[in-house]
């Protein structure tokens, strides 16, 4: 490691293309990027949340290490890497307390000549604000990204993701449902939890708080994927700026289309997120501007 290191958090929104941005830094030869995506390290209280979280670890590593043993011929880069970094993040997890210093210095063994390290948990946008100063602290130089799409875009694909985990075979039916009790107001449960990952009228205001208007990127999901876009985000990261694959796709989900009337109900409920975004950011992507105009 030979010159300062920028510590990334990238605290969602969910189904804001999380998973896409950090596929396409991994890639990036200025960033050096741990096979895990989501440590959940920041929102872990007691003791009993280390174990479980090590537990699973363990488990992951047995179906790696099982699914590896049944391939012929040499193994592959990435599977042995994962396997690698499971065990280090064990590690890590070890002293059943948060150390910022031991996250640290997982996140940059190996970096070589990259300035870059990251931890992309959509999660942490939940977290307290006091939690969150406490991440902004983390090193002398880190940053924080916070990836917002049209509210009615990325509550029906966070819908269809938890229907298709509760429901694999009725996912249209299960979708429905939940977003029946969501545009009704059920703040308790799933749908709770879906409600709360897209409230940028809260979390916006709670993340600049936290880290600052200079140490905070606020990124359109719908400018993301566009040479601009991610140029912009290389800039903010102080990174080269090089092509991405802007085609490419991640986590799509099951297409299911959601039902008129509920969708006029729902844009109406999302109303407030609408109104927020757009007195904070004047230049609206245009699928926002439809469904505002529709609401």
């Amino acid at each position: 490691m030979t010159q300062p290191v920028t510590y990334l958090f990238c605290l969602g929104a969910t189904k804001a293309g999380t998973t896409w941005l950090h596929s396409q830094l991994s890639a990036h030869p200025d960033c050096h990027l741990r096979t895990i995506k989501e440590y959940h390290y920041f929102n872990k209280r007691a003791g009993a949340e280390f174990d479980s979280a090590i537990a699973t670890l363990a488990a992951t590593r047995k179906r790696y290490n099982e699914a590896l043993a049944k391939r012929k011929g040499p193994r592959r880069v990435r599977p042995l890497a994962r396997l690698r970094d499971m065990r280090a993040y064990e590690a890590v997890l070890a002293s059943r307390q948060i150390e910022p210093a031991a996250f640290r210095d997982f996140l940059v063994e190996g970096i070589d000549d990259a300035r870059l390290v990251a931890d992309f948990t959509p999660a942490y946008s939940l977290l307290p604000e006091d939690d969150l100063r406490a991440m902004a602290a983390f090193a002398p130089d880190t940053r924080a990204i916070y990836l917002i799409r049209d509210p009615l875009d990325r509550l029906w694909s966070h819908v269809r993701m938890v229907a298709s985990r509760i429901a694999p075979t009725r996912i249209a039916q299960e979708a429905q449902a939940l977003m029946e009790r969501i545009v009704a107001g059920e703040t308790e449960g799933e749908a709770g939890a879906v409600t709360k990952r897209g409230d940028y009228a809260t979390i916006i205001p709670k993340l600049t708080r936290a880290f600052g208007p200079k140490r905070l990127l606020v990124m359109f999901y719908e400018d993301l994927m566009t040479r601009a876009g991610f140029a912009r985000v290389c800039r903010f990261l102080g990174i080269e700026e090089v092509t991405a694959e802007f085609d490419r796709r991640v986590h799509a989900g099951a297409s299911v289309a959601m039902p008129g009337p509920l969708a006029v109900r729902a844009r109406a409920f999302l109303r407030p997120q609408y109104d927020f975004v757009a007195r904070t950011f004047p230049e609206l992507p245009e699928a926002w501007r439809l469904n505002m105009n529709e609401a």
